[in-house]
């Protein structure tokens, strides 16, 4: 088989142009050795390059995520800074104060260090879940003593109305039904119960979390899921619910949201397909 100088010219230049970064196509639908030989390494380049674009665009996301972290840890940080400065010369009451704030900063730290963690893991997908068949009685029963203060402070209660079997992993999803069971509490008025119902069906197992509050706007909804940004706590991150999104489609799940309104509030339905 003869092939033209030219022919090899031109795919050299290919391979130059690729080094540098540009865009050409050399593909062939001649017959033929060579003609399957620039198709492949058409093929080639163009795989390579989607996964360079794939590692740039994690390198922006990880950036980003970096960037979200340091300007939440500085905040504490630099107030913990503050009240040690102060601690030494205070009266004893402010004394006192101070280093009740600076648990309180410690603790909060502390949380959102683990919630980091455990999402980085979730995130490079080095999670392994182990799901079996469980009670939606043992989901709820497991994640109580997480909230129990919360609940107590505000007078609210858990009601299970149905106890359906959910195939899921237990640990990780009790993560999950915390965060969200902390969102109804947050969205709920004092003296409220906080229901929780599950099932199954042909598609998928369930389990919800409905608040007691007013529903949820179509822009609180889109921020919803977005670290960082979903928190009317002023106490909190806006990480637990993506946490807990990342946590339900690890295991093949998702979670869906019924705004409410009209004098109903949101639910948070998770699903396991």
């Amino acid at each position: 088989m003869w092939i033209r100088k030219k022919e090899i010219e031109q795919l050299s230049e290919f391979v130059k142009g690729y080094i540098s970064g540009d865009e050409l196509d050399i593909r062939d639908n001649r017959e033929g050795a060579f003609p399957v030989l620039k198709n492949d390494i058409y093929s080639l380049v163009n795989k390579k390059n989607e996964q360079i674009k794939v590692i740039e665009s994690e390198r922006d996301i990880l950036s980003d995520y970096m960037a979200d972290i340091s300007h939440q840890l500085k905040t504490p940080i630099t107030s913990m800074m503050i009240m040690a400065d102060l601690l030494e010369d205070a009266e004893p009451e402010k004394q006192a104060e101070f280093i009740h704030n600076i648990r309180f900063s410690l603790n909060k730290m502390e949380w959102l260090v683990g919630a980091l963690l455990k999402m980085a893991k979730l995130d490079a997908h080095a999670v392994e879940f182990t799901k079996k068949d469980l009670k939606a009685s043992e989901l709820v029963e497991a994640v109580k003593p997480s909230v129990a203060i919360l609940l107590d402070v505000n007078n609210q209660t858990l009601e299970l109305k149905n106890d359906g079997v959910i195939n899921c992993d237990k640990r990780w999803t009790v993560e999950a039904l915390t965060n969200i069971v902390k969102n109804a509490i947050e969205y709920s008025p004092k003296d409220q119960v906080i229901e929780i119902d599950s099932g199954t069906n042909p598609m998928y197992d369930w389990i919800s979390v409905k608040d007691s509050g007013n529903g949820m706007s179509r822009e609180q909804y889109a921020a919803l899921f977005k670290r960082f940004e979903n928190s009317t706590n002023e106490n909190g991150f806006g990480i637990g619910m993506p946490l807990a999104l990342s946590i339900v489609k690890g295991q093949g799940g998702t979670i869906d949201v019924d705004l409410g309104g009209e004098g109903q509030g949101s639910t948070f339905i998770i699903k396991f397909f």
